[in-house]
């Protein structure tokens, strides 16, 4: 017993000394699920020789003979340890570029006896090893796909996104949203499964969204659309001078102080214009909500130091595209208001024209933005493409790696 880490003491005490694996004097068929697991841990980005495989085997396969009580024991043991010890593994933080706005957001290991906690009131031990039920529900069937062979040129392509679906949350929060910029697809889960989902427009291949996770806090109705500084210069500025001070007052358009709440509006014939467009002088500059505001009516805010956002937009024309790469990071939405109607649970959206109504979430909803180009779909796993050649370039990495 003393050679029994204490996690498993605990965890066996817990049930009065109840085994896991064995079943009716003999090992649940689980045991041979994890051992295959563990021999392929290379697909989960681990080394298999970290969990003694061979020992494993031996363990397992003792019992099989005689059936000593003995050997059955120590093949519980062996069980538990490598199941805590893999499920550790496969949840562990990711080395992935990833930015979170909050630590809880991050994937994390449990302890070895919560691992074993979780894994008891399974319906069928062997069914929740071989679903790997502890991980996010996209990562099962691509790890599947990958054991069971195929075309050499999807290998890589499916290990990249098993190393993005390991770099959010093995089990997301009850209500969540993901964006897959790959697809510029969204959908909204409630527990493990998608209850909606929609089309988006995400960044362009040179103004990529970046992989992140946050919360959305709040939405901002009748928002104001605060101009990034390079339109300002590219466009604003060259428009004026082409056609004077009357295209701002058509765009509904303002030259602004700041970008605080209380922001002075400033007089645009106290602009240098020229200066603008030269990149000698920078303004601040607004458009005013409705018409054509680019923010269209609402925009949902996870902050984070990129000023990444979901929003509405008047421009439908693009998410008629199949590839939907056009903005400049921020999120558009294919249908704000339907969003915005499972975001605060059915609660009343803003019901005045006043611009930028800030409505705090009933409760922040995690949001996590990853970028998907296989992805599980029935009984099958579909490749999608890959806008950002981000599994070309993962894939160069990976070989310089490996020489």
């Amino acid at each position: 017993t003393k050679q029994v880490p204490g996690d498993l003491q605990r965890f066996y005490a817990s049930r009065s000394n109840k085994p896991l694996w064995i079943k009716r004097d003999a090992l649940d068929p689980a045991a041979h699920a994890l051992l295959e697991l563990v021999r392929t841990a290379q697909y989960d980005g681990l080394d298999p020789a970290t969990f003694n495989a061979d020992a494993l085997a031996a363990a397992i396969q003792r019992p099989e003979g005689e059936r000593p009580p003995e050997a059955l024991a120590q093949a519980e043991l062996a069980l538990s340890s490598a199941l805590a010890a893999y499920v550790q593994g496969t949840r562990q933080a990711a080395d992935a570029d990833m930015l979170y706005e909050h630590d809880a957001l991050r994937p994390f290991a449990p302890p070895a006896g919560s691992v074993l906690q979780e894994a008891a009131p399974a319906g069928s031990l062997a069914q929740y090893v071989r679903d790997m039920q502890w991980m996010n529900p996209l990562y099962a069937p691509l790890r599947h796909a990958l054991a069971s062979g195929g075309p050499a040129a999807s290998e890589g392509v499916l290990l990249r996104n098993l190393a993005r679906i390991r770099a959010n949350p093995a089990q997301p929060a009850e209500r969540y949203i993901l964006v897959d910029t790959a697809s510029a697809s969204l959908w909204m889960y409630e527990g493990d499964r998608p209850v909606d989902s929609m089309k988006v427009v995400v960044g362009k291949p040179d103004m990529q969204t970046p992989l992140m996770s946050g919360y959305i806090r709040y939405a901002i109705y009748n928002p104001y659309w605060n101009i990034p500084a390079d339109l300002v210069r590219n466009r604003i500025a060259q428009n004026v001078l082409n056609q004077g001070l009357g295209y701002l007052k058509r765009g509904r358009y303002e030259v602004v102080s700041d970008w605080s709440p209380d922001a002075e509006v400033l007089d645009p014939k106290s602009i240098d214009w020229r200066a603008v467009a030269n990149g000698k002088l920078q303004v601040h500059m607004r458009q005013l909500p409705g018409g054509a505001n680019a923010m269209g009516n609402v925009k949902f805010e996870f902050p984070n130091p990129l000023g990444i956002y979901l929003h509405d937009t008047p421009d439908r024309d693009l998410l008629l595209e199949d590839a939907r790469q056009f903005s400049s990071g921020c999120i558009r939405l294919e249908d704000a208001e339907r969003l915005g109607q499972w975001l605060m649970r059915g609660a009343p959206a803003s019901e005045t024209d006043r611009p930028e109504q800030k409505v705090d979430l009933p409760r922040p909803v995690p949001i996590y933005v990853t970028y998907l180009t296989a992805r599980p779909e029935g009984d099958r796993i579909a490749f999608g493409p890959d806008p950002y050649g981000r599994d070309e370039v993962s894939g160069r990495a990976m070989a310089l790696a490996a020489n």
